[in-house]
């Protein structure tokens, strides 16, 4: 019984420098209405250093998600209601 070979389907990770024929692309990114305020919540004015929002397009970032809880939680961003210290 005479069989054929399967191509090789493209593995993600192999040619970190080569984009897959066909993968999708963001073309443009608009940010919600409100995506600046969400993701500056729990930082007090004056807001600085956080400049780099304006170039974050879609890209993915730790900086906007809630990370670790309790005491080090300092910008509220696991509770209801945000920090008042």
């Amino acid at each position: 019984m005479a069989m054929e070979a399967e191509t090789t389907p493209f593995i993600a990770g192999l040619t970190p420098g080569a984009r897959p024929v066909g993968a999708p692309e963001v073309v443009r990114y608009e940010p919600g209405a409100g995506w600046t305020a969400w993701a500056l919540r729990g930082i007090a004015a004056p807001q600085n250093g956080v400049g780099f929002l304006k170039d974050q397009g879609a890209w993915y970032t730790p900086f906007t998600r809630p990370n670790l809880t309790g005491r080090y939680d300092i910008r509220g961003l696991h509770q209801a209601a945000p920090r008042k210290d």
